[in-house]
């Protein structure tokens, strides 16, 4: 009979969430039971970086911070393009990180609608977080987040300006284009005939809105959608949204969340934690993890 390992009471787990633009890495603290905190976070732009190196040097951080060894941690999970990350335990698809993510952010959500940088998925899920459906948006990247950066670079406003000023729209102005180059075009003759870029901004949003309330109601989101990814955090996308949604009489009701940016390295962690009691229940014992 094989004996059995000993499972920690307290179990540290740290998840990494490599996407297209950005690499989002939390700590995790856990006891098997209802203890779930974030002991430490972070995200690191790649800005043309190699995501592999980055991770490396930003997890050392991570647990510099958190004041804790990498002997300490028992898995290391990784999800979207966290593969190549030579130092991981182990790796868990993106869409089941983000559903076990959203779920801890906001026991309420049965819907995840996660804007990426280059495309954006929604998903349902049960109340344990098991992903029922999903939807995704085609391979063009208008309305990604990196749609959204190039537009804001060109009307020479930051990111975090783009939200508070679509909210000052008076007069949206409409922008029909599905295809991210024309859309820039559209942004340029709006730009040249005078527009506000209050009312740019608006009617791009209110665009995009459209689209991905559409999406949630494809993957049959009925009631509360946890929004994640970098756009979360875009306080005008998420109101056009909301409005989106309550004139479709969809019966969604759109959220976010101070963390909702790091919902798949949550995730990624949750899922870590849970493989690394199952296996250890089992008498099998992971390989080391911690920093390369």
């Amino acid at each position: 009979m094989v004996p059995m390992l000993q499972i920690p009471t307290t179990m540290l787990t740290t998840g990494i969430d490599v996407g297209s633009s950005a690499v989002k890495l939390v700590l995790m603290r856990t006891d098997g039971a209802k203890l779930e905190a974030v002991v430490a976070k972070r995200v690191e732009r790649l800005r043309r970086r190699d995501p592999s190196e980055l991770a490396a040097r930003a997890h050392e951080e991570l647990l510099a911070e958190a004041n804790v060894r990498a002997d300490q941690i028992e898995y290391i999970a990784t999800t979207g393009e966290g593969e190549r990350i030579e130092f991981r335990t182990g790796h868990f698809y993106g869409m089941t990180a983000h559903a076990r993510g959203a779920l801890h952010l906001d026991p309420a959500a049965r819907a995840v609608l996660d804007v990426g940088g280059l495309h954006a998925r929604a998903l349902t899920m049960d109340e344990r977080s098991k992903v029922v459906n999903h939807a995704m948006t085609s391979q063009c990247a208008s309305g990604s987040g990196q749609f959204l950066e190039n537009i804001a670079r060109y009307l020479g406003v930051t990111l975090e300006e783009i939200g508070e000023l679509s909210r000052q729209s008076t007069k949206p102005e409409k922008c029909s284009s599905i295809c991210a180059v024309l859309a820039e075009t559209d942004v340029i003759n709006m730009v040249s005939r005078g527009i506000k870029v209050a009312d740019i901004l608006k009617g791009i949003h209110d665009s995009m809105a459209g689209r991905y309330v559409r999406l949630l109601m494809t993957a049959g989101a009925k009631s509360v959608a946890l929004v994640t990814g970098g756009l979360a955090a875009d306080v005008g996308l998420v109101a056009a949204m909301e409005q989106e949604a309550a004139r479709q009489d969809s019966g969604i009701e759109l959220r976010t969340h101070p963390e909702s940016v790091y919902a798949g390295a949550i995730g990624a962690a949750l899922w870590g934690a849970h493989r690394s009691r199952t296996l250890k229940r089992r008498g099998v014992e992971l390989r080391g993890a911690g920093s390369p």
